[in-house]
């Protein structure tokens, strides 16, 4: 008989999951493995969304759906060691604009790249969705009518963990990628910003 480890196990069935369901998209960070520092070095930023007050990118506190926002765009996550916090990644576009159909983003400690890690993000972190592609359609209270996909990712500082930037790298989609020509088929633009971890003792 075949002994087959849980770990092994949730792998198969996420498998299956992505294969067969229509809500799924295309996964973002197809190069986790490479050397690439970007979405930009497979892909092109040609699309309709501009970086301006219509666009919507944004991480909130799980609870208080407050902004964890800066005035110079960039977003700070504090932890306490040990402990645990939910914060949403929010993207998307105003309810005026036309709507991308899928959104995906990544977490990137750029000293990770080039690693073995599945993880792109901050060593020493623990984090259950570092990325992810999501079909736009979510709700939130705090952006009414707005073409945005929301999804909530949950971080917490091990014993081994310290304070470490982060970029998100976002790209809002409309279109098909075409397999092995990903700069056709494709509609996206492409955006960045600055994420700083704090670990509270």
């Amino acid at each position: 008989m075949i002994h087959i480890s849980v770990s092994a196990k949730k792998f198969f069935i996420l498998g299956i999951l992505l294969s067969s369901s229509s809500i799924w998209a295309y996964p973002p960070a197809v190069g986790i493995l490479g050397k690439s520092t970007s979405c930009i070095a497979c892909h092109i930023s040609n699309g309709l969304w501009t970086d301006g007050k219509q666009t919507i990118i944004d991480i909130v506190d799980g609870s208080t759906k407050r902004s964890l926002g800066a005035q110079d765009g960039s977003f700070q996550i504090e932890v306490r060691r040990g402990e645990t916090r939910t914060v949403m990644t929010v993207i998307g576009t105003s309810k005026e604009i036309e709507a991308p159909t899928r959104n995906g983003w990544l977490y990137v400690d750029q000293q990770q790249i080039g690693t073995s890690s599945l993880s792109k993000f901050a060593p020493g972190w623990d984090v259950n969705l570092p990325m992810s592609c999501r079909l736009v359609g979510d709700e939130m209270d705090v952006y009414p009518g707005a073409h945005i996909t929301v999804l909530p990712m949950t971080i917490r500082p091990l014993d081994v963990a310290r304070n470490a930037d982060l970029e998100l790298q976002v790209m809002l989609t409309k279109g098909e990628s075409v397999k092995a020509k990903p700069k056709e088929g494709l509609i996206a633009n492409y955006f960045v910003r600055k994420v700083r971890l704090k670990v509270l003792e």
